[in-house]
């Protein structure tokens, strides 16, 4: 999948646990596990915008987008 989840990028930056960001994002520990992994198909912007102020970032800096190569 082209779209590269790098939650676990700006946690580590940011010296937090999954369980801490999920209880200040107020998020299931398996729904952050899940979008964590790259699993997630979709995820609601209020969503991304907890995560974005609970780690004090950008939406860019949780999604990338990595163009397959035959796609190119």
């Amino acid at each position: 999948m082209p779209i590269v989840v790098n939650l676990d990028v700006m946690m580590a930056r940011r010296k937090m646990s999954l369980s801490e960001l999920s209880e200040r994002v107020d998020l299931t520990l398996a729904n952050l596990s899940i979008l964590k992994t790259g699993k997630a198909r979709a995820i609601r912007f209020s969503t991304l915008e907890a995560i974005c102020i609970v780690l004090n970032c950008q939406p860019g800096d949780i999604l990338e987008f990595q163009p397959e190569p035959e796609k190119l």
